[in-house]
């Protein structure tokens, strides 16, 4: 089985120390790199391709973010994960629409920080484990849409946090006969836009549970288009 490729940034190198001794006793995952900020972190970055790279906040939260956004060029195949004291319900929403795939807080446990990193490194999107109850309505449907194939596909493509474009080229489709069917999907499902589609795709695929997410539909909008 491969491993999971773990790139860690972050300030304190006894956090470092102890991440290191975490992951190197499980066989899931390998640590291939560390460094102290994330303006060193680029060039090994760009050289290593690690599955799942995960990100203090130390930096400062809008310097974080700006580095997710160049991530995308220095290693497509990364996905971003911030290690955070603590976030904001609305940082951690405006961060995953800009391409963090997890959110998990270092006061959580151990055994929540390796869950978090595997699901992520396999191409989930994760949070902490509670909802609100626009979610959890949504969630306890017992019916599953009847997805055409190609739906499938831009659902399977959306849970891996792919936007239109990426899914336009992956599926050898414009970019507009993504917007229909992601129009359908939005119906079928029952869902108001593609970030509670990516929550949700799995369960509604029937291939996996859905992750679980904290809410406040009062206080957050998220982005449908995903141009």
């Amino acid at each position: 089985m491969k491993r999971i490729s773990v790139f860690a940034c972050e300030a304190q190198p006894i956090v470092l120390e102890g991440l290191n001794k975490v992951l190197s006793i499980d066989a899931t995952f390998e640590l291939v790199g560390t460094a102290s900020d994330v303006s060193s972190a680029s060039a090994t970055i760009g050289l290593l391709k690690p599955d799942v790279v995960l990100l203090d906040t130390g930096a400062g939260f809008k310097a974080t973010l700006q580095f997710v956004g160049e991530l995308k060029f220095l290693s497509p195949t990364s996905r971003a994960v911030l290690w955070v004291n603590d976030l904001a319900e609305v940082e951690s929403f405006r961060s995953l629409q800009l391409g963090v795939r997890g959110v998990v807080k270092k006061t959580f446990p151990i055994y929540q920080l390796l869950e978090c990193l595997k699901s992520v490194g396999e191409g989930n999107i994760w949070l902490e484990n509670s909802i609100s109850q626009q979610v959890n309505s949504i969630l306890n449907r017992k019916s599953s849409p009847r997805f055409t194939p190609r739906e499938r596909d831009i659902v399977n493509l959306v849970c891996r946090g792919m936007k239109n474009k990426e899914i336009a080229e992956e599926l050898y489709i414009t970019p507009g006969t993504v917007k229909v069917h992601l129009m359908h999907i939005f119906e079928k499902a029952g869902v108001k836009d593609r970030f509670e589609l990516a929550v949700q795709g799995r369960r509604l695929l029937g291939t996996d549970e859905p992750v679980i997410l904290e809410v406040n539909p009062l206080t957050v909008e998220i982005t449908a288009s995903g141009d």
